[in-house]
């Protein structure tokens, strides 16, 4: 395995995490303009899901990284909130 493979392997849980992230924003979003029991369900799930691989993400060596996507889901956990 070269250092670059490994870097690579260090960064999937973190790059997996963002995604989530991205998932979350993106499942608010279509909450927020289209609020049915099964948008607003959808967003829950992807706030569950990002919770879980932020959570997998944490202790890797990259805090401000995992930092910043708890501070995204925090505001996306606002956004939610609000729709409620």
């Amino acid at each position: 395995m070269t250092l670059k493979d490994s870097s690579l392997q260090s960064q999937n849980p973190i790059s997996s995490a963002q995604r989530s992230v991205d998932n979350v924003h993106n499942a608010v979003a279509q909450a927020q303009s289209h609020p049915a029991e099964e948008t607003i369900q959808s967003a829950q799930n992807a706030i569950d899901q990002a919770e879980r691989s932020i959570a997998q993400a944490e202790g890797r060596g990259n805090e401000p990284a995992v930092n910043q996507l708890e501070d995204e889901l925090s505001q996306e956990k606002m956004n939610m909130h609000n729709l409620q």
